[in-house]
């Protein structure tokens, strides 16, 4: 059973931390008409279209975003089940010579991240793979570093990070949780 620990992100901070990720972007990306932004399923979707619409309030360019599934790339999908459920993968942008920019909710041991540049790479060849990410939580087994973090939050390897948005969840904020085994 999971249990709630503690909130270390209320909504508006979290707000304010995308704003934060979508200035160094902007910042970092000199040319806002080579940035595609990728949203992994599910919650890194909603955070890349909070970042998109950050920089078109800050900026009033309209970056296009895709929607990336990646489940058929990762290393463990025997391990999901035996018949795991495939979403469509719209990306719908063009990433050839672009700057993609992967949208994940948590960066946790980087297997998504490297699922996620292999499913990028199927569509074409970018200019450079960058990844943004709410929550960087440790733990590494692949030598993958985001290059924007909104929050990093040590944790035990019983704990989880829970990005909760009001989409999916009925509110906007994040949690660290324990197995209550």
């Amino acid at each position: 059973m999971i249990k709630e620990k503690t909130t270390v992100l209320e909504e508006e901070k979290l707000n304010r931390t995308v704003a934060r990720i979508a200035h160094e972007i902007v910042e970092r990306n000199f040319d806002l008409s080579k940035i595609v932004l990728v949203g992994i399923l599910r919650r890194g979707v909603t955070f890349a279209k909070m970042l998109r619409d950050q920089i078109f309030e800050f900026e009033n360019v309209s970056v296009p975003m895709g929607v990336l599934d990646v489940s058929l790339y990762r290393d463990d999908l025997t391990e999901i089940g035996a018949k795991p459920i495939v979403k469509e993968t719209e990306l719908g942008v063009e990433v050839a010579n672009k700057n993609v920019i992967l949208c994940d909710d948590v960066i946790f041991t980087g297997r998504t991240a490297r699922a996620a540049i292999d499913a990028t790479l199927s569509f074409g060849r970018p200019k450079t793979i960058q990844l943004a990410v709410v929550v960087d939580r440790g733990h590494r087994e692949l030598p993958i570093k985001p290059d924007y973090v909104g929050k990093n939050i040590p944790t035990s390897l019983s704990e989880l990070i829970s990005v909760r948005f009001k989409e999916y969840d009925g509110e906007t904020r994040i949690v660290i949780c324990e197995n209550a085994d």
